[in-house]
């Protein structure tokens, strides 16, 4: 989910499907949002952005903030999700997700019926106990992902080792 704000400073939420690492050096990722998206305006407008984690606990909010325009509803107090304040940008973050990257608009392209933003991460933050030597801990960490539709998925716990 990414969390972003503009001129009005009213906070919005987005439910992104494509994002992706795109360097670590500098730290790069992009996401991708159709043109009509009231998050698009928002982001032009500010510059920046929050990529929040969410899990299978979320799953609800993440379908409503995907669902429900921010034009016409407050995402958070519609899905009784928690604002959080970010440490270095004005986006702020999602106290109910589990990892958050806070980023600043580092370029923008048109890629036929959507813009791909390209953010710097100037913040990079996440819930204790989160993590372990080899990334993230699929045993506590029930990562969602978008299967299309209102299908959602997590992974297997299982790692497996090349």
């Amino acid at each position: 989910m990414v969390s972003c704000t503009g001129n009005t400073n009213k906070p919005n939420i987005i439910t992104l499907a494509w994002a992706m690492p795109t360097s670590a050096n500098p730290p790069l990722l992009a996401i991708s949002i159709a043109p009509t998206r009231h998050s698009h305006t928002l982001i032009e407008e500010s510059g920046e952005f929050t990529v929040n984690i969410p899990t299978l606990e979320t799953l609800q909010a993440v379908y409503a903030c995907g669902s429900l325009t921010g034009r016409s509803f407050d995402k958070f107090k519609k899905t009784n999700l928690t604002p959080l304040p970010s440490k270095k940008i004005k986006a702020p973050a999602i106290r109910e997700c589990i990892a958050h990257l806070e980023c600043e608009v580092d370029g923008q392209f048109t890629t036929g019926d959507h813009t791909l933003f390209i953010g710097k991460i100037v913040e990079a933050y996440a819930d204790m106990g989160v993590f372990n030597e080899s990334g993230y801990d699929l045993k506590k960490a029930h990562l969602l992902y978008h299967g299309g539709g209102n299908n959602f998925t997590v992974l297997d716990p299982k790692i497996y080792k090349a």
